[in-house]
């Protein structure tokens, strides 16, 4: 007989559940915070005169990006051909994909994609990648639009100076079967000075070229409050800001209050006075650090830390807390992750909640395409 996946199953099944009855581990979302997260970044964006475009790999969810392009978002970013795909089946026409594309299979892939959506666009940081591209589009019926990535600080991708933003702008404006679309970043947080003096000394180069440069996309989430002084940026790309996380209320960007993210875990074993174990480990929380020394904010208890993970287990330091206020056997705890972007692709569904209460099961339509 076929099983199914306790407290997993999409749809009316577990609406009007209260969340305590699901099994763990498992995240939970809650609908008043990410309608408030997704509206006060709108809201800032709308108030600068910069077009948003979010970054669906924080969730992968097309009935969440929905909710983003109807608070008046601008088209989405994805990370990976694949991600991309998942999307534009759902419907969304503007896609940016911030990669550098390569090989056979990708570049075959993203010339269907750019036949079924007209908004399609893509970056490049070099020259290989940009003869890739246009080599791959040379039959397609209409040309690939590639914006130049440059490296303004945050040390990943990214052309390395305003000049030779313009060398691989004038390149991609030379290739057959490409247009230029523009420039975009990644940048270090709290950089928007460094950002701004690189957009702005590229612009000139580009313009003494003659050349239009219709986009210039900035990005990042932790100082996404403080894009307002890129003012050569014409957009701006986040993620994170959707759901928030540990990370988030580090950089100031918001308080534990606006984390809409929560992992539900059970307490099962007190091997000591000062230690408990959790059914949460590395698969349900990620081991992704981000600077902490440990693995998550334990909202009913702060001052438990986790110190480690397995699999399936975490461990939580409870030396801190005091005597009559640590986690028994059985008992449900909620824990804020460092990074909730990772946590979105390690489910096949995502369960919303209202004060407690089921309201929605979506699955994470893009879980797993990483290439």
């Amino acid at each position: 007989m076929e099983r199914k996946l306790p407290n997993l199953i999409p749809g009316a099944d577990l609406t009007g559940s209260r969340i305590e009855q699901l099994s763990t581990p498992i995240p939970v979302i809650d609908e008043d915070r990410l309608a408030a997260n997704i509206a006060r970044v709108q809201a800032y964006m709308d108030g600068q005169g910069k077009a948003f475009r979010p970054h669906i790999k924080t969730h992968k969810v097309p009935a969440l990006a929905e909710q983003q392009v109807a608070a008046g978002a601008k088209g989405i970013n994805c990370q990976k051909v694949t991600e991309a795909e998942i999307f534009a089946d759902a419907g969304f026409d503007d896609i940016l994909i911030t990669f550098n594309i390569l090989g056979p299979e990708k570049l075959e892939r993203l010339v269907a994609l750019n036949e079924q959506i007209s908004g399609l666009k893509v970056a490049a940081d070099n020259d290989v990648t940009v003869r890739g591209l246009s080599e791959a589009f040379a039959s397609a019926s209409r040309p690939l639009v590639v914006l130049v990535e440059c490296d303004t600080g945050g040390g990943r991708c990214g052309v390395q100076s305003p000049e030779a933003a313009q060398a691989l702008a004038e390149a991609i404006v030379a290739a057959p079967s490409l247009t230029f679309g523009g420039l975009l970043t990644y940048p270090k947080a709290f950089s928007e000075e460094a950002v701004e003096v690189f957009f702005s000394s590229t612009l000139k180069l580009l313009e003494g070229k003659g050349i239009a440069c219709p986009v210039v996309s900035n990005g990042g989430t932790p100082s996404l409050f403080e894009a307002g002084k890129v003012t050569s940026a014409t957009e701006h790309r986040a993620g994170t800001y959707i759901y928030n996380d540990r990370a988030m209320v580090r950089s100031g960007h918001c308080s534990y209050d606006d984390c809409a993210m929560h992992i539900l875990a059970t307490v099962v074993s007190r091997p000591t006075e000062d230690r408990a174990v959790t059914d949460a480990g590395s698969k349900a929380l990620t081991s992704d650090l981000l600077g902490f020394d440990d693995f998550g904010y334990v909202v009913d208890y702060p001052d438990a830390v986790i110190t480690g993970l397995s699999e399936e287990h975490g461990v939580l330091d409870l030396s801190k807390c005091a005597p009559d206020a640590r986690p028994q056997i059985g008992e449900r705890i909620r824990i804020i992750p460092n990074h909730t972007c990772v946590v979105s692709n390690l489910v096949d569904h995502m369960v919303f909640h209202r004060n407690g209460v089921v309201t929605r099961v979506e699955a994470v339509a893009a879980r797993g395409r990483v290439w």
